[in-house]
């Protein structure tokens, strides 16, 4: 099993049994083989990094498939000589690359993709390109290889906008206001719709807004972004700070995923789950008060009228409730160490390295289509 033991034990009686029988499922499908050999698409990102930290040392083979689109290939520099991690570059859009990489391969996590509304906007055909042409591609791909689990990350955008008086459950409508939004909501129904036509189990997270240090660090995303500022001493522009959002550390999302990877399948198969903690709910003005008590007397502007239109709080009850996963890193703990990692001049080069701490330019990308195209 991947989980680590000391969350294992804290399980009940019952799901510690059901966890073994799946292990022992595992195995016997695999003529007594217990090695997870997982590919992760997209796994040198903001999540991809930590997660592959995470499934490395639980034991699994891990090989990332990646364009490295933001010239990130330094977030995975650490795991190269790892003897159960392999770098393949390529394109999950490209049906003979999706064949190398599902080689012996056990699962699939799809992280790949153009992730955000700003990026997706301000490059609509290579969005279009990539989270819909290139996902289904991948998709395709993944059917009559034995696979034992796939499980496709998705989004809590895909809610849109909420009532200050509503919560929104997996069987919530989905309302996405963005390309990105509308993008994933479109690939979950697409997977959904293979229930009964394909030869593995597929599990949707719809993961909430990400935070705290990864060795892709990430300066585009809410807590990260107001926490970086207030410690510069800049003024910080907060839009519409009444509207809600979900937030969830990068650690816990590896957490989740390996839950996913070890729980019996009959639990998961083409399930969708919200993917966060109902404590972890906030809005911005909430981020903002968080920061300031541990950085008082920074400057902050509050502006109506964002053009991000999004509000909406999160249900998180059947996370809890059928893979007995709960957050451990609150919001004040993420905001603590991205401080002290600021403090200690580990990320000084942001400036000077602006498509790696953030979803702002695709130059990697670009350079794999002239690539591609040669």
């Amino acid at each position: 099993m991947l989980i680590d033991h000391s969350e294992l034990m804290v399980l009940p009686p019952g799901i510690r049994t059901e966890l073994s029988e799946e292990q022992s499922r595992f195995s016997a499908a695999r003529g007594g083989d217990p090695e997870r050999r997982i590919l992760i698409i997209g796994g040198a990102g903001y999540i991809g990094a930590p997660l592959t930290s995470y499934l490395l040392a639980a034991g699994a083979f891990v090989r990332n498939l990646d364009c490295l689109a933001y010239h990130n290939g330094a977030s995975v520099l650490g795991y190269i000589s790892h003897p159960r991690y392999e770098l393949m570059l390529g394109d999950m859009g490209d049906p003979e690359t999706m064949q190398q990489a599902l080689a012996g391969i056990t699962d699939v996590i799809i992280l790949g993709g153009l992730v955000g509304d700003p990026i997706t906007k301000k490059f609509p055909g290579a969005a279009e390109r990539v989270n819909d042409q290139a996902i289904q591609t991948c998709i395709r791909a993944l059917n009559g290889r034995g696979l034992n689990k796939v499980i496709f990350v998705s989004t809590c955008s895909n809610y849109g906008i909420i009532g200050d008086d509503q919560i929104a459950t997996e069987d919530f409508e989905l309302k996405p206001l963005s390309s990105y939004a509308r993008s994933k909501v479109a690939a979950e129904k697409f997977l959904l719709g293979l229930e009964g036509q394909v030869d593995y189990a597929p599990t949707i997270l719809r993961f909430a807004t990400a935070f705290g240090l990864s060795p892709r660090m990430r300066f585009d995303l809410t807590v990260n972004e107001f926490t970086r500022d207030l410690f510069l001493g800049r003024e910080l522009s907060v839009f519409d700070a009444h509207t809600w959002r979900p937030y969830c550390h990068v650690r816990d999302f590896a957490r989740l995923i390996t839950r996913v990877l070890d729980y019996p399948v009959g639990r998961v198969a083409f399930e969708v789950f919200n993917s966060g903690g109902d404590a972890n709910n906030h809005t911005k003005q909430e981020i903002v008060d968080r920061i300031l008590q541990r950085l008082p007397g920074r400057r902050v502007s509050y502006k109506p009228d964002s053009e991000d239109r999004r509000n909406y709080r999160v249900n998180f009850e059947k996370v809890k409730r059928e893979l007995h996963f709960t957050p451990l890193v609150s919001i004040e703990q993420g905001i603590d160490e991205i401080i002290w990692a600021l403090s200690a001049h580990m990320l000084d080069d942001v400036s000077t390295r602006g498509t790696f701490y953030g979803n702002y330019e695709l130059p990697g990308l670009e350079a794999h289509a002239l690539r591609s195209t040669a």
